[in-house]
């Protein structure tokens, strides 16, 4: 299984970026996906999950309606769109790939990418 992020970046407050998650090793349509963020001198903090199918995606209060997640199972990529960024958005993303096959997110992990860099700063 490999998980691999790219798209991280700096911004100015008020910007976008996207993120990508290209996954391989699994069968990415019978998993759903998280991502998640680590901001300097802080603990790991779930930022959004989506179903295996895509219908269906939760956020962390602190992002919601600015960022969206989907998904292409065709081509096995995991996204995460960043609008609105804030400074205080600056972390450390990773995508996590379920550790149970199933529709709905199980809320345990079992794989995890590097993790791509995201700096908003002025």
């Amino acid at each position: 299984v490999q998980l691999v992020e790219s798209g991280g970046g700096s911004a100015q407050p008020g910007g976008s970026l996207r993120l990508s998650c290209a996954t391989s090793g699994f069968t990415f349509s019978s998993y759903a996906m998280s991502w998640a963020r680590r901001a300097p001198g802080k603990g790991l903090e779930w930022v959004s999950r989506i179903y295996s199918d895509g219908s269906e995606s939760y956020y962390a209060d602190s992002v919601k309606g600015r960022f969206t997640i989907s998904r292409d199972n065709a081509n096995h990529t995991l996204y995460l769109q960043m609008n609105s960024l804030k400074p205080e958005d600056t972390a450390l993303y990773y995508c996590a790939k379920d550790r149970w096959a199933g529709i709905r997110p199980s809320n345990t992990y079992d794989y995890w990418g590097q993790g791509t860099q995201v700096t908003v700063s002025s």
